[in-house]
């Protein structure tokens, strides 16, 4: 099974469970009138719509290209995940205005015992369904379940402060601590909200991923072939769990097309075995130039005009730019 349906048929249980939990939380409100357990109850309200938007943004990305998606559909996932992050900051708005509405009038709170070990269930199923998510997230490089596990996490760790503070009420009886535990976790649910929609909007934008693109050139200096003169103009593009990568790889002048095709080949699968099969990779072959003979570490090659000075190691800033490698007090140098 490949990750993409591995990664739909999560969200479909994620999609599930959130409407169960969602039940559990609002039986909870109801006997308790507590305004703390309201917000999770809301909260949830969120994690049903995000469930469902994120099966369906899966689903949608989990198609094959088409004439007009030539891509593929993965941008999807990205728009789930802003969708998500849209309305937990909107819940999180609704949990304060409740909650200041609660410090001004307040209602009465009654079996608290009850309510707590409802919700508690809550936070176990969520934040083992939010790990279960996260991690297949990243293994699979989506993002929607990644949003979905992190958002499901945090909940589970608001959902633990409410309790806390249940256990408050209950053992001084003072009410207004229902309140006060609901504006906290509302203002840690904005940043959650904030964090995803930064990400959703950063994957629209095609925003570099500066630590995925650090782990692919350390991979890269690690298993250098003595061939690969030269790497550089090397981009990396999220559409959903494919990663489509870009890359001008220079390669000795003298070799054939097929010999070419070969470097191509073992470059290509070294990075697959890193990084999955969800890979897309276009490599242009550049013909090294006899200014880069000093920065040539390949010691058989028969067509050697200056002996190897200096190795240049590949890094996150001469590795993006789109030129080719070389000394620079050897630049001007001339077969």
């Amino acid at each position: 099974m490949n990750s993409q349906i591995k990664n739909l048929n999560l969200q479909k249980w994620v999609a599930g469970i959130s409407i169960f939990l969602l039940v559990i939380k609002f039986t909870a409100y109801y006997l308790t009138h507590s305004v703390s357990i309201l917000t999770d109850a809301l909260e949830s309200i969120v994690n049903v719509a995000a469930g469902f938007i994120g099966w369906y943004s899966l689903f949608v990305s989990a198609k094959p290209r088409d004439k007009d998606h030539p891509y593929g559909h993965g941008k999807a996932e990205f728009i789930s995940a802003a969708v998500e992050g849209t309305l937990i900051l909107a819940a999180a708005g609704i949990i304060i205005y409740n909650a200041v509405k609660n410090l001004l009038y307040p209602v009465a709170i009654s079996k608290l015992d009850y309510g707590m070990i409802l919700v508690a269930v809550t936070a176990i199923i969520n934040f083992i369904t939010g790990y279960l998510c996260d991690r297949q997230g990243k293994r699979g490089n989506s993002l929607a379940l990644v949003a979905s596990g992190k958002h499901l996490q945090s909940d589970s760790y608001s959902t633990a402060g409410i309790i806390i503070g249940l256990i408050l009420i209950f053992f001084t009886g003072y009410n207004w601590i229902d309140s006060i535990v609901a504006i906290v976790f509302a203002i840690f649910i904005l940043f959650t909200g904030y964090r995803i929609l930064r990400r959703s909007i950063a994957g629209i934008m095609d925003e570099a991923d500066i630590e995925l693109l650090n782990k692919l050139v350390r991979i890269l200096n690690a298993n250098r072939k003595k061939n690969w003169v030269d790497l550089h103009n090397l981009r990396i593009i999220k559409y959903g769990s494919v990663l489509h990568v870009d890359c001008h790889l220079t390669l000795p002048w003298y070799l054939n097309i097929n010999e070419a095709h070969i470097e191509i080949d073992d470059l290509s699968r070294l990075i697959r075995n890193e990084f999955g099969e969800t890979i897309e990779l276009f490599v242009h072959s550049d013909a090294c130039l006899y200014s880069q003979c000093p920065i040539c570490f390949n010691h058989d090659c028969p067509v050697r005009k200056h002996p190897f000075e200096k190795r240049i190691i590949w890094t996150l800033e001469n590795i993006l730019q789109d030129k080719k490698h070389e000394l620079k007090e050897l630049s001007n140098l001339k077969p």
